[in-house]
């Protein structure tokens, strides 16, 4: 138990560091250029990102730590992580992309290969743990929300 508790403090710390340094290239641009931006009606507003992606940081931290702690020796759980390492890439290049350099259609494509490596990544963890792979649900569901937005926001400007 301890084990597992030492692997889901480390990878809920990557997480939530990932997510701080992405928040860098966010920052740059949303008080300013995306508020230009054309927006669709089922857009949020701008202080519920913060929230949410903190959560979301911590739930798929705690899904990692999970399946490291089943052993990092085993194929399954290293194929696990490595699909998790390059989505968790791709989620940070989201950002960098859209509001870094502020190219919507770039994002777009980014994040539509973001949802194919989430859902390899929740394949990867049920076989391991079907807890970490459940704790990846509402990750998906908000990347699906984000895909549509994106989506919108690069159709409408």
């Amino acid at each position: 138990m301890k084990k597992q508790l030492t692997y889901i403090a480390i990878s809920v710390t990557v997480c939530l560091t990932i997510g701080f340094l992405s928040s860098f290239a966010t920052q740059s641009s949303v008080n300013d250029w995306y508020l230009e931006l054309n927006k669709p009606s089922f857009n949020p507003p701008n202080w519920i990102f913060a929230p949410v992606w903190t959560v979301l940081y911590i739930m798929m931290g705690v899904a990692a730590g999970i399946v490291w702690a089943k052993g990092f020796y085993h194929i399954w759980v290293k194929t696990a992580l490595y699909h998790f390492g390059i989505q968790l890439l791709f989620n940070a290049l989201w950002s960098i992309i859209f509001f870094g350099f502020k190219n919507p259609f770039a994002a777009l494509l980014v994040i539509l290969a973001l949802l194919v490596l989430l859902i390899f990544t929740i394949k990867w963890f049920k076989v391991v743990s079907n807890t970490a792979a459940l704790l990846l649900i509402p990750y998906l569901l908000w990347v699906c929300f984000a895909t549509a937005l994106n989506y919108k926001i690069w159709e409408l400007n």
